[in-house]
């Protein structure tokens, strides 16, 4: 994840969007890397995609509102993000963590990925 998540950083320094078809594989990547490592990932591994995948849906959501061309590929894309994120909410939770613990450590990530 730590791949991802210094792309994801690199994304959020940028003055424009990136294009369809690099936010596709992005996101491909992301997701792909979820079904082979999840079950093995430990939680700070979890926090850092809970936090790629928030990002991207929230990203993939907005553009889908204004893309007539590809809206209904960011759509799909937002929906399983947000399956990954309640998945590892439900995980973490699992193992004894409050969703204010989870949204703290977010806002934690949140700050780093900032700087």
């Amino acid at each position: 994840m730590d791949e991802k998540m210094a792309k994801l950083k690199e994304y959020l320094q940028m003055e424009t969007e990136i294009a369809f078809e690099e936010f596709k594989t992005y996101y491909t990547g992301v997701i792909e890397q979820l079904n082979k490592t999840y079950s093995e990932m430990d939680q700070a591994a979890c926090f850092q995609a809970r936090y790629i995948c928030s990002i991207v849906q929230g990203n993939a959501e907005s553009r889908a509102q204004r893309s007539k061309v590809n809206g209904k590929a960011f759509k799909k894309m937002a929906a399983k993000c947000g399956f990954w994120v309640d998945a590892i909410d439900h995980r973490l939770k699992k193992e004894g963590m409050t969703q204010n613990e989870i949204d703290a450590a977010m806002g934690e990530i949140n700050k780093d990925a900032e700087q």
